[in-house]
């Protein structure tokens, strides 16, 4: 194409998912709901860690922020989503899709961390129950937690400043509800293979190196659990790792899926549906099975609630 017959793109339209308008104000509906529902469930989580005394150790903790992280993390896709089914033009600016994408991939990566500390944190409670105390204070807590924060944010900046950086000369239509790696990267009329390869190098290392972190910690987890002579112990120790080795598998089956795995088999709309799952459909489920299965935060957001009905009594 002769570069004086194309045009510098300020915007990209990203299409969403398929359908008549129907169907649209079906999809808006639904996941309205699902993103109230997901703001109230972990909203409750950090209401329950911060007011019930029980919740104030290290796992709750970390709990907490995890829910905090959840809301950040949803609020980063779904708000411009929703106003994208609205919309007719479906048009987001080029700040604007940098800016998600930025916000998108450092909530993620930071996700990522969390995770792993709260393997790390399961570890020490059940394979070192002696030396828990001692070892996760709440210093070393807030510690982790910023580490995590930071490690995030400070990652992403420089390889997607360079990707801001180049050309986009034409067409701008991402088949995507959200501003992601490969439709960029298809429509930039300059290739960035240095660019692509440190993106997609520090996106596999944070993978890798925290799922095999996480498997590691509960292989030996495990190890320790079966050695428990007491069969109301083992079903304890199962249930307090086993809500957080749901959410794992939930969130970095279908992330090893898109970012691993090779994509060009997968469907744009299975893409799509895959990223609907780890980044709405995880912080959804998040509250239902870290509070089902725990007997502390159930009675915790029973307090909660109860508090609430009082102050509204009042």
């Amino acid at each position: 194409m002769n570069r004086s017959a194309t045009h510098i793109v300020t915007e990209f339209v990203l299409l969403g998912f398929p359908g008549c308008w129907e169907i649209q104000i079906f999809l808006f509906a639904l996941f309205l709901v699902i993103y109230i529902l997901t703001l109230l469930g972990n909203g409750a989580i950090i209401c329950a860690v911060r007011w019930d005394p029980r919740l104030h150790t290290p796992m709750y903790f970390l709990l907490g922020n995890f829910a905090f992280l959840e809301i950040w993390y949803v609020s980063s896709t779904v708000p411009n989503m929703l106003a994208n089914i609205l919309s007719k033009t479906k048009v987001i600016s080029l700040y604007g899709c940098f800016l998600q994408f930025y916000f998108f991939f450092s909530l993620g990566t930071t996700e990522c961390l969390f995770l792993a500390i709260m393997a790390y944190d399961r570890y020490l409670a059940i394979c070192h129950p002696l030396h828990y105390p001692t070892i996760m204070t709440g210093k070393l807590c807030r510690m982790l937690v910023s580490l995590c924060w930071l490690t995030g944010f400070l990652g992403y900046p420089i390889p997607i400043f360079f990707i801001s950086q180049l050309p986009f000369c034409g067409p701008n239509i991402i088949d995507h509800f959200l501003c992601d790696m490969d439709p960029l990267m298809a429509l930039s009329c300059a290739p960035a293979p240095i660019t692509e390869l440190i993106f997609y190098t520090e996106s596999s290392l944070v993978l890798f190196f925290t799922i095999t972190y996480i498997f590691r910690s509960y292989t030996l987890l495990l190890r320790t659990v079966l050695q428990v002579p007491s069969a109301a112990g083992r079903r304890k120790a199962f249930s307090t790792c086993g809500s957080h080795l749901v959410v794992v598998c939930l969130f970095y089956g279908t992330v090893m899926v898109m970012y691993v795995s090779p994509t060009y088999g997968i469907t744009t709309l299975m893409q799509k549906i895959l990223t609907l799952v780890y980044s709405v459909m995880t912080p959804f489920f998040n509250p239902l099975i870290y509070s089902l299965r725990n007997r502390d935060m159930k009675l915790a957001l029973r307090s909660v609630l109860f508090r609430i009905r009082i102050s509204q009594n009042l």
